[in-house]
């Protein structure tokens, strides 16, 4: 299996590319869209009354891979459930990632020059996911009790530090 390019070479924006037709699937442009790796999208007490809203906020407009996503998700549920307990608190991802990246791989080693065609017909295969985030958009929401706002604080700025984007964190009062 090959490894992950790195994210800066996702991240800018382009045109959003998600067609796949479910009625005739061979028009569809993209051949077999891969699976995301963010299943969950909240985790805590979903029904519980919390009094302090925190967003993170995204700074710029960029690209999130889906493996970012559960990274940050998975990160901060985990320092959450290990300060707060299970049912203290209530985190949402934002953000869904229907981008669908493209990599036109090239061959390397001897003789690679016989089957490569080079940027001739270099549509790329489907590699992954990303969701496209604009300038100033929340990305994920946390709701806490007021007392405990320096620990909301902490989880999204180890979530943000998953993102490939400078954010900022917004505190709402309910």
């Amino acid at each position: 299996m090959a490894t992950l390019r790195p994210a800066k070479c996702y991240r800018k924006i382009e045109r959003p590319y998600t067609r796949q037709s479910r009625k005739k699937p061979r028009k569809g442009y993209v051949k077999g869209v891969p699976g995301k790796k963010i299943n969950r999208f909240w985790t805590g007490n979903q029904k519980g009354t919390f009094s302090l809203r925190a967003y993170l906020v995204s700074k710029n407009a960029v690209q999130i891979r889906h493996n970012a996503l559960e990274s940050a998700r998975v990160n901060t549920n985990k320092y959450l459930e290990k300060t707060l307990g299970k049912d203290n608190f209530y985190l949402r991802v934002l953000v869904y990632p229907h981008h669908v990246l493209r990599e036109n791989t090239m061959a390397t080693g001897a003789g690679a020059d016989r089957f490569q065609t080079g940027m001739r017909l270099a549509f790329g295969k489907p590699i992954g996911v990303a969701a496209q985030v604009r300038e100033n958009q929340r990305i994920m929401e946390l709701r806490v009790d007021a007392s405990k706002e320096s620990v909301a604080k902490e989880a999204l700025r180890r979530a943000s530090a998953k993102f490939p984007t400078t954010t900022r964190i917004v505190l709402e009062n309910m």
